[in-house]
């Protein structure tokens, strides 16, 4: 981990994964994948949206769909212990 990374999530982000589906223009019938990876704010994204907006005006494979996860978006659920007791019946 580089100091960049722990500076992000210490200012709130955490690691985003997407999955970018897409059709090359030399083979329109081939569904593609591309897995990235970055650092990025949840529920907003800017920095994926900033990557999707670059891909659609520079990169000539046209887009089938994005799967995100974030570490926000999946994580066990949360508990805490209570002292007591609770009978069951």
């Amino acid at each position: 981990m580089t100091d960049r990374d722990l500076i992000a999530q210490l200012e709130g982000y955490g690691l985003t994964t997407a999955e970018v589906h897409y059709y090359r223009p030399d083979a329109p019938s081939l569904l593609q994948l591309f897995v990235w990876q970055e650092y990025d704010l949840a529920p907003d994204f800017p920095v994926l949206f900033e990557f999707l907006d670059h891909w659609r005006r520079k990169i000539e494979a046209s887009l089938h769909s994005v799967r995100i996860a974030h570490d926000r978006l999946i994580r066990p659920a949360e508990w805490r212990a209570v002292d007591g007791i609770i009978p069951l019946q």
